[in-house]
């Protein structure tokens, strides 16, 4: 693992450690880390999902970042409970790390599966004043554009077979880091 990896990775279990009321070992400080950087922290227990928050643009230091993310996965992903001090142990962090997104111009669902690039292309699907968004990670368990289309419709609060002319896609790409198996 390369040392900025390993800094986000530290960081975000620091970060989660403090807000549990636990002790947390000192974090390497690196000049990148204060640059503008746009992250999504992962929790997961036993290969199971148990906290994603993140940010799709860089809006505050890398650092900054990382620490309010890893806090918000533990603490306030609503669609899990909080994490307890008692789990933190058993809990494995992975850390990305965004590209600037693009706007993916397609004008029907089938183009946008065309050009989809599975297992490379975080997507964000904006549509009827909703949005969401995918990591590239997700491909891994919906490898087929179409499935994968229709599940980031729904997440964001859409049908599974919504499209009309208010549907925008952009991509981004991530740099991922995943601590060990706990």
């Amino acid at each position: 693992m390369d040392e900025l990896g390993n800094a986000l990775l530290r960081h975000a279990r620091a970060a989660i450690a403090e807000a549990l009321g636990e002790a947390a070992p000192a974090a390497p400080d690196l000049a990148g880390l204060h640059d503008p950087g746009a992250t999504f922290v992962t929790l997961t227990q036993g290969g199971e999902l148990c906290g994603c928050i993140g940010s799709l643009e860089a809006h505050r230091p890398l650092l900054d970042d990382v620490r309010a993310n890893a806090r918000a996965a533990a603490l306030r992903d609503p669609r899990f409970p909080p994490l307890m001090a008692s789990e933190l142990q058993r809990t494995r962090v992975e850390v990305s790390l965004l590209t600037p997104a693009e706007p993916l111009p397609v004008g029907s669902e089938a183009d946008a599966c065309r050009q989809l690039r599975p297992g490379v292309d975080g997507v964000i699907l904006s549509a009827g004043g909703r949005r969401a968004t995918f990591l590239p990670q997700v491909w891994e368990q919906l490898p087929a554009p179409a499935d994968f289309l229709a599940r980031l419709r729904q997440k964001a609060g859409l049908p599974a077979n919504y499209w009309g002319p208010d549907v925008r896609l952009a991509r981004y790409a991530v740099r991922k880091w995943k601590e060990d198996p706990c």
